[in-house]
Order: structure tokens, then C-alpha cells, then sequence
């Protein structure tokens, strides 16, 4: 399917086509979130259909999952465009969907909830919704200061420290890459499948269900950034130990002072390479995009998820608000 006309719209398939355009609109937004970004929707899109078209001057995205219309960001372009943008959006939607229960927008910066909340003082968000919509705070991204993962200086850091020389005595001989498809995407995917087998070895068994059912569609999301690595402007390293591979991150430009890490993972059975290839992975964003800040996305609802990125003690925790009809 390569097109949606809907009530006069026409919404095009989103693949690497879309970039350009889609990079365009992006440009114009000073936002940290680590959903703004063309590379991190295409790559999550794997295993759903991705629609876009531009309404009002705006970029808008459209995810079709079983047969139901929503989006995945708000329209993205200048503010004073968004609101109607967005009510349009809504039109689109309900025309399209069995119900409009199913027509929602995800992934909104709340600067970019001004005309569907009021603000009593500067920084205050009261939520006195329009009579039509209800917007809910769901998670929140994770934004470090470059800096201080690098240099992990204070008590706070004491046992990142500790494990990343730990590592460092152990393992001597380790070597870092930068990342390159045509040279280490069969061992990434090896060591992504690996990844998964230890997971759910070491689960409790009444975890391993749901946990599959999540890891299905972060599977399909590694195959499709390999296999279009090099058409996405993102960058990544590798970690090797006596030439077997143990890690991989790659992550990417989201503005002009902030990158993001896309995806990280590391051997279980290597102590230490977690925080010593996200450290070193740190260094590369900062040389490469001369980034002060680093967003690591939000953790999914996992409270394990949320006591790792916690413990790096982050600069400022970015709120994700979903925008639904009454």
C-alpha cells in the first residue's frame, strides 16, 4: 500500500523518502525528545505501516496498526501552525477509523500543547482541557549532561567507576570500531539474539512471555537499522574482546546541542561493558555532533529499565504527553 486518500487527503507510505522532507519540518522545532527524529520513527516502523503528508504546513505522521489510524508525533513545523493542524488531524482520523477511540496523537512536547492547555504562571500546566480532548502525561525521556557521563566525577558515579575499571583490568585486550553494516551487521544480530536467550534464561519464567512479546518488535527494529544503516545519518561502535563481539550502540543527532542513543547492548556475561561502551559512546556523540546534552529515551514502563537511567543521575526527565477525544 503505497498511499491513503482520506476526505480529500492523500497520505504517502513513510520510508527513506520521507527523510528529507520530514528532516525539513524537524529543523524548524528545538526539542530534546528523542522521538523527533526521522531515524528513530523509521527504524520503530518495522513492523507497522508509517503514513505522512504535510496539513496546514505542518509534517504530519500517521501509524495504520490493524486497520486503525493514529499518530505517532504531533504535526511537526512552526507552533503557531500545530493547533489546527492537529484538529484536522483529528478529521482525518475519525473519518478513517471504526471508532474514535482509536484517533489519538502520541509523543507530544508540551510545547507544543499550547492551545489545548490553559497556563495559570509561567512553567504551570493546568489541565482544563478543551470541551473535545483529553491529554495524559504518559512517559518521560531521560536527558544527561554530556559531561558528566563522561568524566563520572562524585560519589554519585563511584560504582560506574568502579565497574568500568573493573572491566578494563579484565578484559585488556577489548578493541572499539565504529560501527559499519557491511562489516558488523551479522555479528550484531548474533549478538543481539544472544542478548535474548540470556535474558530469558535468567528471567523468572512468568516474565519470559511478556518479555518476547516485547523483544519481537526491538528485533525487527535492529534488522531494519542495519540494513539501512547507512541512508539514516546515524553513528554507532562496536566492542570486541580477543575478536569476538560483546557490545554495540548506535545513536544520533536529534538538534544542534543534543544527541540521543538509540539502542545499546551489551554480552550478560561481561561485567562492566555496559557502562564502558556507553561511556565511550559518549565521547564519539560529543566529538562528532559537539553535543552538550545526551537523551537516552524514556524506559518503557520498566521499573528495572528506570533504575538504570536513574542512577545516571539525569540533568532533567522530559514529560510525553497523548493527546485522546473525550
Amino acid at each position: 500500500m503505497s498511499t491513503l486518500v482520506i476526505s480529500g487527503h492523500t497520505l504517502k507510505h513513510f520510508d527513506l523518502r520521507a527523510k528529507e522532507t520530514m528532516d525539513l519540518y524537524l529543523a524548524k522545532l528545538k526539542i530534546d525528545l528523542s522521538d523527533y527524529t526521522f531515524a528513530g520513527n523509521f527504524i520503530w516502523l518495522s513492523t507497522a505501516s508509517g503514513f505522512y503528508t504535510i496539513i496546514n504546513e505542518t509534517f504530519c505522521l500517521f501509524i495504520l496498526s490493524s486497520g486503525e489510524l493514529s499518530m505517532l508525533l504531533p504535526p511537526l513545523g512552526d507552533k503557531d501552525k500545530t493547533y489546527d493542524a492537529m484538529l484536522e488531524c483529528f478529521e482525518i482520523m475519525n473519518k478513517h477509523n471504526s471508532s474514535k477511540n482509536y484517533s489519538k496523537i502520541e509523543y507530544v512536547h508540551e510545547d507544543l500543547l499550547e492551545g489545548f492547555v490553559d497556563y495559570l504562571e509561567e512553567g504551570t500546566l493546568v489541565y482544563e482541557m478543551l470541551k473535545d480532548f483529553i491529554i495524559e502525561k504518559k512517559l518521560v525521556d531521560y536527558l544527561y549532561k554530556c559531561e558528566d557521563l563522561i568524566e563520572l566525577k562524585g560519589d554519585a558515579y563511584k560504582s560506574k567507576r568502579n565497574e568500568i575499571n573493573r572491566f578494563r583490568k579484565i578484559y585488556p585486550n577489548y578493541r572499539i570500531e565504529i560501527l559499519e553494516s557491511s562489516k558488523h551487521g551479522n555479528e550484531v544480530i548474533s549478538l543481539f539474539n544472544k542478548w535474548v536467550k540470556d535474558r530469558t534464561t535468567y528471567m523468572p519464567k512468568e516474565e519470559v512471555e511478556a518479555f518476547l512479546d516485547g523483544i519481537y518488535f526491538e528485533r525487527f527494529a535492529v534488522k531494519r537499522l542495519i540494513n539501512n544503516y547507512d541512508s539514516l545519518d546515524v553513528i554507532g561502535i562496536v566492542i570486541y574482546i580477543d575478536d569476538v563481539m560483546r557490545g554495540f550502540t548506535v545513536g544520533e543527532k536529534i538538534n544542534d546541542h543534543t544527541a540521543s542513543v538509540i539502542i545499546e547492548k551489551t554480552d550478560f556475561e561481561i561485567l562492566g561493558c555496559a557502562q564502558f561502551i556507553f561511556r565511550e559512546f559518549c565521547k564519539v556523540l560529543q566529538e562528532k555532533y559537539n553535543s552538550l546534552y545526551i537523551n537516552v529515551g524514556d524506559d518503557m514502563g520498566f521499573e528495572n529499565l528506570k533504575k538504570v537511567k536513574m542512577s545516571y543521575r539525569p540533568d532533567k526527565l522530559i514529560p510525553k504527553y497523548t493527546i485522546y477525544q473525550k
